[in-house]
């Protein structure tokens, strides 16, 4: 698994909790300290991410930071 394929697989970590939770972009952004702009792309793979963010990330839909890395390596 390479760097944008790991970026991709957390992405969709973040995108399944936010739907679960019935959440907007907006509406997560208003939860975490993260531009909504920003969780687009972030589910979409496309920007590396900050430790701090993956926490904010976390706060805002309410899981253990652990929960958004659960996902298979290739």
């Amino acid at each position: 698994m390479d760097k944008w394929e790991f970026r991709v697989a957390f992405g969709k970590r973040v995108e399944m909790f936010r739907k679960m939770q019935d959440l907007s972009y907006r509406e997560l952004a208003q939860k975490c300290d993260v531009d909504h702009s920003n969780i687009s792309k972030i589910e979409k793979g496309e920007v590396d991410l900050r430790i701090s963010t993956v926490q904010e990330l976390a706060k805002g839909l309410n899981v253990h930071p652990q929960e958004l890395f659960d996902f298979k390596l290739k």
